[in-house]
């Protein structure tokens, strides 16, 4: 199985009287990088919600929100001995400084501390809850993310098939140009010595030195073993994070592919290698969404 570093998974359920939503987003990172939002209640908590994520998750930026909101509406409660004390000050006030009016209900229940709501500090719970909401949003989240994986890997399979043909291509173009090549010397060097003799040992030496520089065998059979190692990880994940594996394959396919434009001296094989590195360039996009 090879996942995505891009997904999206959400689970609810219930702390102690609190109804919760967690939701849980990620998108590409080169390391497991969390960003945690809780509730005040559950702010004690938040590293046992941080393992839980290390545990899911290898790489990239993950960030989980959680929401809470009470089961059942709460009445306020209303300090009655404070409200006694109050409306008998209230009272002794009006009458000392003989003011009109008296005292109403709710001039007293605006006084600080007569009234108050439950805080959801107060709300029973327990971590296991809490940890139980997230790792179910969790595996949401890698579900989601293997999907998109399976199908960021059928996107990487196309593209290595162009690459090949690419491939292909230079491989028969090579031995071509190296026989053009060494036609042209030959026909160049007869034209400069005008009659001379020239040594035809010494001739064929330098045309067989100059062939083994412009030779691109090796590049290409290192570049295609470089193919099949990318092909069996694809093929065998075993369920651990590739991208990085994936990535150093790329950046050996793409030194071969310099390599290759570097000793080529030939268009047509020039224009294929650029092919190659624009189709390099695209897997690499895909290459590091996967974690």
């Amino acid at each position: 199985m090879i996942r995505s570093m891009t997904g999206y998974g959400q689970a609810e359920g219930t702390v102690g009287s609190l109804r919760v939503v967690v939701d849980v987003r990620t998108v590409n990172h080169r390391f497991f990088s969390p960003s945690i939002k809780l509730p005040g209640a559950f702010g004690r908590w938040e590293t046992d919600v941080r393992e839980a994520m290390r545990l899911k998750v290898a790489r990239g930026h993950v960030t989980l929100t959680a929401r809470s909101e009470r089961l059942t509406e709460t009445a306020l409660a209303i300090d009655e001995a404070r409200f006694g004390a109050v409306t008998a000050q209230l009272q002794a006030l009006v009458a000392q400084f003989g003011l009109s009016g008296g005292v109403d209900l709710a001039s007293v229940l605006r006084m600080p501390d007569v009234m108050s709501a439950p805080r959801e500090d107060d709300a029973t719970g327990t971590v296991a809850e809490l940890v139980g909401i997230v790792e179910t949003a969790l595996d949401a989240l890698q579900r989601a993310r293997a999907d998109e994986g399976d199908r960021l890997v059928t996107v990487l399979r196309q593209r290595l098939e162009v690459v090949e043909g690419a491939l292909e291509r230079i491989a028969v173009r090579a031995p071509e140009r190296v026989v053009a090549y060494r036609d042209k010397l030959r026909e160049n060097v007869q034209e400069l010595a005008a009659g001379v003799v020239v040594d035809e040992a010494r001739l064929s030496m330098e045309i067989a030195i100059l062939a083994d520089r412009m030779d691109v065998a090796e590049e290409l059979d290192r570049f295609r073993s470089h193919i099949v190692a990318f092909r069996a990880t694809l093929d065998d994940a075993g369920g651990e994070p590739v991208g990085k594996r994936l990535g150093f394959l790329l950046q050996e396919m793409l030194r071969e592919a310099n390599t290759t434009g570097s000793k080529a001296s030939d268009a047509p094989i020039l224009h294929e290698v650029v092919g190659l590195k624009e189709e390099l360039e695209r897997i690499r996009e895909q290459v590091e969404n996967l974690e």
